[in-house]
């Protein structure tokens, strides 16, 4: 493994799993899939916010409203 691999590891994953607690933590706390999304925020960087966003946290804001 070179220097740049192995640079860019250690730099994504604090992020990653960082990523993955917050999507997790919220989630469960909105009763949506909680394993899902903490799961795919570990897999990939930003998708899984910005997805999380407009599915659930537009829509729990929604409701909320009502």
């Amino acid at each position: 493994m070179d220097s740049e691999t192995l640079l860019a590891l250690v730099l994504l994953s604090p992020i990653l799993l960082t990523q993955s607690i917050l999507l997790f933590i919220d989630a469960k706390k909105k009763g949506a899939y909680a394993w899902f999304w903490g799961l795919w925020g570990l897999i990939q960087l930003p998708c899984p916010s910005i997805f999380y966003y407009f599915i659930i946290i537009r829509s729990y804001r929604k409701k909320m409203k009502l």
